[in-house]
């Protein structure tokens, strides 16, 4: 045997399930952006306030205090009892923080842990597109089938009833909701999340119903799908600090649902993260006490500047729905000509205004383009100036 046939080829040994992942459309193409200057960047979802001060002091006191310990795998108990007091005073939802409620490392452990927890192979989860980067890789890492359906702008991208019945088959597992939406900010209305829910009762599934952003909810209030009839006992409710909060790198989020659901998540946990960090958890404690009014600031300005960057995508012909939640908007490009992703690549390099292709939410994305607008106003009519000009061109 020849030296060259003992060569060693660790890419060989990655799990085909792995080696099929694209990366992160966000990710990817904010490498370029991170290589550039002067660039007014419109496409990481995240806020651009300093977490709230009463928050980061918490943290401050939790290290001096010297609570650097593990927590219970899951959660503090007082953070567990605080999530139950808000959900119910919130959306009228009642979760026992005993047994229906686990502290995870943000919402996207979260997610996983669930999927991993409920999905057998070959299993089929429906979602809808556009959609949050991470769920058809998530589903596809647990082993199970990401079913996508699209949603268009004519029905402010709502997941039409009729199509979600139409996917359903007997290996579908569970219903995944992102309301209000990232990339879209679309929400959906009471009869819509009740026709949902008919659908779910009717075929025995589970729903999933992310709301990370159900507290940046700008028209009416925030409904969850959890309230209506017959769906609490068969949905789990994902959240976490990250977005209303404005703390992304404290990485807490948690879960609520059905006991024995949320002891199989905790079981992954306490093998994997064992428990979220204790620090952070102490912070989260501390917004949910005492931070309603800054989040409430920040809402406030969210929507001023979503009112801001919505009339001046329209003026210039790019037309777009007009958002309901989160801190996104996704005008609709196919006007130019362009792909959506020339579009986002040439925007960069002649005008260094940085958004999101829409594909990166999945392939009825194309023809849109994400902006985000947790940045100042002032950035957003610069960038608004930089793209008017780059149109002319």
């Amino acid at each position: 045997m020849s030296t060259k046939d003992l060569r060693f080829h660790p890419e060989a040994l990655i799990a085909g399930h792995i080696s099929a992942l694209p990366k992160s459309g966000i990710r990817d193409f904010f490498e370029l952006v991170n290589q550039m200057d002067d660039v007014i960047s419109l496409g990481i979802g995240e806020p651009d306030f300093p977490t709230p001060w009463h928050i980061r002091e918490s943290a401050i006191y939790s290290l001096e205090k010297g609570h650097t310990s593990y927590t219970s795998n899951l959660g503090l108990m007082s953070l567990r009892e605080e999530i139950s007091r808000y959900l119910s005073k919130l959306y009228d939802l009642e979760y026992c923080p005993v047994s229906q409620c686990i502290v995870t490392v943000g919402v996207s452990e979260a997610l996983d842990l669930l999927l991993r927890a409920i999905i057998n192979p070959g299993d089929e989860i429906i979602y809808h597109e556009p959609c949050y980067v991470s769920y058809s890789p998530c589903v596809r890492m647990a082993h199970g089938i990401p079913v996508a359906i699209p949603t268009f702008q004519k029905n402010h991208f709502a997941l039409d009833p009729e199509d979600l019945r139409k996917s359903v088959t007997r290996r579908t597992k569970a219903i995944l909701l992102n309301f209000p939406c990232n990339p879209t900010g679309a929400k959906l209305n009471t009869e819509q999340l009740r026709r949902i829910a008919e659908i779910a009762i009717e075929k025995n599934l589970l729903v999933i119903a992310d709301e990370i952003y159900s507290e940046l909810t700008y028209e009416g209030s925030h409904v969850s799908i959890a309230t209506v009839p017959g769906m609490y006992e068969r949905t789990v409710f994902l959240h976490g600090f990250s977005k209303a909060y404005s703390m992304t790198g404290f990485r807490v989020g948690f879960a609520c649902g059905p006991a024995s659901i949320i002891d199989a998540m905790m079981k992954i946990h306490q093998y994997s993260m064992l428990c979220a960090p204790t620090i952070a958890q102490e912070s989260a404690v501390e917004a949910l006490r005492n931070g309603h009014s800054a989040m409430l600031d920040m809402k406030e300005e969210y929507c001023e500047r979503r009112n801001v960057i919505s009339k001046h995508l329209n003026e210039m012909g790019l037309s777009c729905f007009k958002p309901e939640g989160a801190f996104y908007i996704f005008p609709n490009i196919s006007s130019t000509g362009m792909t959506s992703k020339d579009f986002a690549t040439r925007l960069l390099s002649e005008q260094n205004v940085a958004l999101v292709p829409g594909p990166a939410f999945g392939a009825c994305g194309e023809g849109y383009v994400r902006c985000s607008y947790a940045t100042s106003i002032e950035n957003i009519v610069e960038a608004m100036r930089r793209i008017k000009t780059f149109l002319r061109q």
